[in-house]
């Protein structure tokens, strides 16, 4: 892996981890709901704009439909739109963290259900990773956690995994940016009506929610996207997909620093835990890896 992929990745990593934390800055000020709509309006819009720009067709394949509205119901309306509600009162570290263990899920389901072979080396990552995230319950639970945000991070979590094994290379072919962009329009019309029913619509103005909604929207939303695509083309998605192992890490750092959460032993135990895992299972599958995105 060269250098520049490195950067790439750690880049896309660190971006993807702070998403929490500027949501969890959000959902404190606004209803959530309303903001991510607005997010996946604003974020939508620019995105296909800038596919077009980059002579992006809107005109997708039946694979790519059915990957646009799967990604655009469970990626973005379910899994974040849970998210955001579920941080209202869980701790963005935590919902990083839970986050995280996507590929542990996408891995155990393709063992379980699809009869895909597992070396020993991904067996250890995911009982490890399984491990980590029981310490970090176990410590979490007995502190006082709020039981519902838990479900709704767990049912996200479940729904993201679940989109991405069902449209699993469903997204190459040159248009992956529109495919994004379509992808967030979906997540903000299935949103509103939800948002406008069942939220009141007073929010505070301030410079941190300001601040954090267009991080949220440009940065994890946009950057990381065009980023993620630059790294999948150059070193393919098996080998890209690795650089989840720092996401428990850096979702519970930038949680601490910029939102001042705190850490008991037990969380730094279960997320190296689960860092160990994650690097495990994705290491496991690298030699078999030679699919890439055009």
């Amino acid at each position: 892996m060269d250098f520049r992929a490195i950067i790439m990745g750690l880049a896309f990593a660190a971006m993807w981890s702070s998403a929490f934390t500027s949501a969890r800055i959000i959902v404190a000020e606004a209803p959530p709901m309303s903001a991510l709509a607005l997010r996946f309006l604003v974020s939508g819009l620019l995105a296909v704009l800038l596919a077009l720009a980059l002579r992006q067709s809107w005109r997708l394949n039946r694979a790519q439909w059915r990957a646009t509205i799967v990604f655009g119901i469970c990626q973005n309306a379910l899994y974040l739109g849970l998210y955001f509600i579920a941080m209202q009162t869980i701790e963005a570290s935590l919902a990083a963290i839970i986050a995280s263990t996507m590929p542990l899920l996408v891995a155990l389901a393709g063992w379980l259900f699809l009869s895909q072979k597992v070396k020993p080396l991904g067996v250890a990552g995911l009982i490890a990773g399984f491990v980590g995230v029981a310490i970090i319950m176990g410590a979490r639970i007995s502190g006082g956690i709020d039981p519902f945000g838990l479900v709704l991070c767990v049912i996200g979590v479940m729904a993201l995994a679940a989109a991405t094994m069902s449209v699993s290379g469903a997204t190459s072919g040159g248009n992956y940016l529109m495919v994004v962009g379509l992808q967030m329009l979906i997540g903000s019309a299935v949103l509103w009506p939800f948002a406008l029913t069942l939220e009141s619509q007073q929010v505070t103005l301030s410079v941190p929610l300001v601040a954090a909604f267009f991080y949220t929207t440009l940065v994890p939303g946009l950057a990381a996207t065009v980023v993620w695509v630059r790294l999948v083309n150059r070193i393919g998605t098996v080998r890209a997909a690795t650089f989840h192992f720092l996401n428990p890490f850096l979702g519970v750092a930038i949680a601490a620093v910029m939102l001042g959460e705190a850490l008991q032993s037990r969380d730094l135990i279960g997320v190296a835990v689960i860092t160990f895992g994650i690097l495990a299972v994705q290491l496991s599958r690298i030699p078999g890896a030679t699919q890439r995105v055009d």
